[in-house]
């Protein structure tokens, strides 16, 4: 290898970002960037194991411990460095699980002094550290000066400080001590992130004590903790202008100057409270999301971290608890103390149950899920919906709340104009179990944006007593109606005119054979596609019949079933219309085959009589069915999530298929018109009633098939507008 060793360590550290990133399927093998002289191989290798290892315990399942280094790199044993790469592993280690000491040393009986010796013989964290006097307004730290106290505690401040090299604000946290995962936090880039742009150690002057400082982007418009409190405080029906309130108050209260003529602004205006909850949930569930993709949880979603611009634009605050996943122990961190009642107030059940047993399964990205519920749901009424009646706010009498649900009295205190939708959506994050919960992020905000349009969270979750909500338990009776009525009339039709033209002017005989050739076809045609119909039409209507009894299905038999709703309305006219052009034809070759005598033009006739009850069955049952399947049917399953692009092509594609049926439906009155060519003068007079009737009859009926297909538009624009346009 001919790079320099400070080159390989470089490239060694860029390629485990892009993995983080997501730009390289797997981590960078650690061989790949050694030297080939022994004399800088060891010095070089203990930089990447130590690069290396820092990455992998921000991954879950990708962690490596010493022992693995040291049996694939035989050498780092004799680094100068060991004992400090072995120190790093307890570190790592022990802000997720508890360590003991003597037990940790035994795996490392080389360098156990020194590990005692640093560490004093105890696993456990030291004290967390105090800020030391006079860090306050007017003061100056290192490129700051500290303009405003912004809040914080005796281990670290917040402050709005002037950055003097960059001639810019920023807001900067002070904090005692310098043990933190910062490099996480400078990693996000996102738009509803608050932007952290770097760090640094200093000694503070007076005391010689180390201070870290992260800067980072000033947002003015206050926290949801001020948002709450003006909620609380306000008589009154609430909406989009409460936000923008508490944005100006806090904006006032650091003497900055109101925000005007913004769009954003006034789309907050225009929205109901509940529809402001679901804005700003949309936007955190989507900086949550990102965060994921990059390898990293927040785990301290609170008011206080929910932050905003001042146009009221929310960001979130304080990614750096570290990894991609937090262990039983990552109260011990010190970012999240185990007896902290206001932190622990937002945490998931699984958060809490890791502070009371340290082998309790790790949380994953779902306990954020269930915690920003938790901030939305607050943000929505005012009050947590595990209040405790008797002040019990220990750990275990919080865990037993949440296990135990959303109580009936914690629901009584939604808004009366919360959508039905809004409050499925925050009931579904605060499932006391992780599977049931969104899986991701990702999904959570695409059904909070489903929220905030009225037509697409109506078709979704109709309101209770509405005609859609009461007829999605008749799905079989209403296909079937759908269905037979259009075929019943098209028999109708096919009897009449048949009868008229044919039947009467044959003979005893051959009336005796058409009757039981249409009697057979009839009875095998019928039955033939009912069973098809049914056997094609199995997965919508029985998922849809048991995920309204609680039944759960994967990601992949979802969309299948989202799937085959949409083209069960296709289904159902194709069949039908394939058993009349075949029923037809059948009974056309069977009565030629019995030797039938037919009058002159008689085939035609039947045909074009098949013909247009073949039409009448595809094109009238279609809009029935589809608008059924996409008013009550499929917004089940979308409101299960898991929806990306294909559902959106999906959708669009069957809006196309549409006019294809509508054209079908236009079409059978004038074929119907067209039908008179074909009857001489003579017989005029016995099928005027009859084609009187489908003209009359299919214009009634094409005007009503217009109107379904373009309320079925409507909808399918609006099931477009609430699934993503990207992957989440």
């Amino acid at each position: 290898m001919s790079e320099l060793p400070a080159q390989a360590i470089a490239r060694f550290a860029a390629d485990w970002e892009s993995t983080l990133r997501g730009e390289r399927g797997e981590p960078p093998r650690l061989a790949g960037y050694l030297p080939d002289g022994d004399a800088v191989r060891v010095a070089v290798l203990t930089d990447l194991v130590r690069v290396d290892m820092r990455q992998r315990w921000r991954r879950a399942g990708l962690e490596k411990r010493i022992t693995e280094y040291r049996a694939e790199f035989p050498e780092v044993t004799d680094s100068p460095a060991f004992a400090d790469l072995v120190c790093e592993e307890f570190l790592a280690r022990s802000r997720f699980r508890p360590l003991d000491v003597d037990r940790f040393t035994a795996e490392y009986p080389e360098v156990a002094g020194e590990i005692r010796r640093r560490f004093n013989g105890d696993s456990s964290p030291s004290a967390p550290a105090v800020l030391p006097d006079g860090i306050e307004i007017g003061r100056r730290l290192d490129d700051f000066d500290l303009l405003t106290d912004l809040g914080g505690d005796e281990g670290r401040r917040m402050f709005l400080a002037r950055q003097r090299s960059m001639q810019r604000l920023v807001a900067v946290r002070v904090e005692a001590g310098a043990d933190s995962d910062t490099d996480t936090v400078a990693q996000l880039d996102h738009q509803h992130i608050v932007r952290v742009f770097d760090q640094r150690l200093i000694a503070d002057g007076s005391t010689g004590k180390p201070l870290r400082l992260l800067y980072m982007q000033y947002l003015p418009g206050g926290t949801a903790e001020g948002v709450l409190a003006r909620l609380r405080a306000e008589s009154g029906a609430a909406d989009g202008r409460l936000l923008l309130r508490a944005v100006d108050a806090a904006m006032e209260a650091k003497g900055e100057s109101r925000s005007s003529g913004s769009r954003v602004r006034a789309e907050i205006a225009g929205l109901s409270w509940p529809e402001t909850v679901a804005w700003v949930g949309r936007r955190l569930a989507e900086a949550l999301d990102y965060g994921v993709r990059q390898g990293v949880l927040h785990h301290d979603i609170r008011p206080a971290n929910v932050l905003f611009t001042a146009e009221g634009v929310p960001k979130l605050a304080d990614f750096a608890l570290g990894p991609v996943y937090w262990s039983a122990g990552f109260h011990r961190s010190g970012f999240a103390d185990a007896n902290d009642v206001g932190a622990q107030r937002y945490r998931s059940p699984e958060a809490l149950a890791a502070l009371l047993d340290p082998t309790a399964p790790a949380p994953d990205n779902r306990s954020d899920i269930y915690s920003l519920g938790l901030v939305l749901w607050e943000m929505l009424t005012g009050a947590s919906p595990f209040e405790s009646e008797g002040g019990d706010d220990t750990t275990a009498a919080m865990l037993a709340r949440r296990i135990a649900g959303v109580p009936e009295a914690a629901l009584a205190t939604l808004p009366a104009d919360t959508p039905a939708a809004l409050r499925r959506v925050l009931l579904e994050c605060l499932r006391p179990e992780p599977s049931r919960r969104w899986r991701t992020a990702g999904e959570l905000a695409g059904q909070l944006d489903l929220c905030l349009d009225a037509r697409a969270r109506d078709l979704v979750d109709p309101p209770r007593g509405s005609l859609w909500a009461r007829l999605r338990g008749w799905p079989v009776p209403i296909a079937v109606l759908c269905v037979g009525l259009p075929n019943a009339l098209a028999s109708w039709y096919n009897v009449r005119i048949n009868k008229s033209l044919l039947v009467d002017e044959l003979s005893a005989v051959d009336q005796h054979r058409f009757a039981q050739v249409t009697l057979v076809s009839n009875a095998v045609a019928f039955p033939l596609a009912a069973v098809l119909l049914l056997w094609l039409a199995r997965r919508p209507l029985a998922v849809s019949y048991r995920l309204a009894r609680g039944q759960e299905y994967t990601p992949e038999q979802l969309a299948r079933a989202r799937s085959d709703t949409l083209l069960t309305g296709e289904r159902a006219v194709w069949i039908p219309f394939t058993m009349w052009m075949i029923a037809g034809i059948a009974a056309n070759l069977t009565l030629a085959r019995m030797g039938a005598s037919l009058p002159h033009n008689a085939y035609w006739h039947f045909l074009t009589a098949q013909l247009v009850c073949a039409l009448i069955a595809l094109a009238y049952p279609f809009f029935l069915i589809v608008v059924y399947a996409v008013r009550s049917l499929y917004p089940q399953l979308l409101a299960r999530g898991s929806v990306g692009p294909a559902d959106r092509r999906q959708l669009l594609a069957l809006a196309r298929r549409s006019n294809v049926y509508l054209a079908a439906a236009a079409s059978v009155p004038l074929l119907g018109v067209a039908t008179l060519t074909l009857v001489s003068p003579a017989d005029l007079s016995l099928v005027i009633v009859p084609l009187r009737w489908l003209s009359v009859g299919g214009v009634l009926a094409f005007v009503l098939t217009y109107r379904l297909s373009r309320l079925l538009e409507a909808d399918l624009q609006a099931l477009v507008r609430a699934i993503p346009e990207g992957g989440r």
